[in-house]
């Protein structure tokens, strides 16, 4: 399994420091030399000769920490930071940091395990929420429901869709009972609290 072999854990960390510095920009980091002094695509074309497997460097992401605290999670590490699911999130609050370690982590976890699309509605994409509408609607009709109350039950299973895709009301994975944002009231409080941005990456996704 590639993702186990030396050369290319080697490999990877160095290009996450690459890409971390060119600011995810795809076409800097290709172009920027590695410590071999060959450039990024040029070492991936050693590595894919040395260890015989089809390796593609197809996207990546970087947030930046301005008034900020980042928190990251990798489910099921084969070694520290490489694994299969990747998080990151992006936090805004006026609580010292020490106090947001914890729930900083969860949430990432949650992230991890429930893979939402969005912080929000708002952040679902209006061609998403149209198709899914219509896949909808038309199993209610093939599955005989009456014409006058297809779109009423529609509606229902759209927002249940929107619920179960979007993070803040999302059943809280460590006490289901609770949304996601019921937990982030409890804890922030009074005090400012705010997911500014998540990023989920599992290898193989969108092939």
């Amino acid at each position: 399994f590639v993702a186990k072999n030396d050369d290319f854990i080697s490999f990877v960390k160095e290009l996450s420091e690459i890409n971390n510095f060119n600011n995810s920009d795809l076409n800097k980091v290709k172009k920027t030399k590695m410590k071999s002094s060959k450039t990024v695509d040029e070492c991936l074309v050693d590595l894919i000769s040395k260890i015989g497997e089809k390796i593609t460097f197809r996207r990546s992401n970087y947030f930046n920490s301005e008034n900020v605290l980042n928190f990251s999670y990798v489910h099921s590490p084969i070694k520290k930071n490489l694994g299969k699911i990747g998080v990151l999130v992006s936090l805004k609050s006026n609580k010292p940091k020490k106090d947001l370690l914890e729930i900083g982590k969860q949430l990432a976890m949650h992230i991890a395990a429930s893979s939402p699309l969005s912080i929000d509605k708002d952040g679902l994409d209006t061609k998403l929420l149209e198709k899914e509408k219509e896949i909808i609607i038309e199993e209610l009709k093939n599955s005989g429901k009456d014409a006058k109350i297809v779109d009423k039950i529609a509606l229902g299973k759209l927002n249940k869709f929107i619920s179960d895709n979007t993070l803040l009301n999302q059943e809280w994975i460590m006490e289901p009972k609770k949304k996601v944002k019921d937990v982030i009231n409890e804890f922030a409080g009074k005090e400012k609290f705010i997911v500014k941005n998540f990023l989920r990456f599992k290898v193989g996704e969108g092939l």
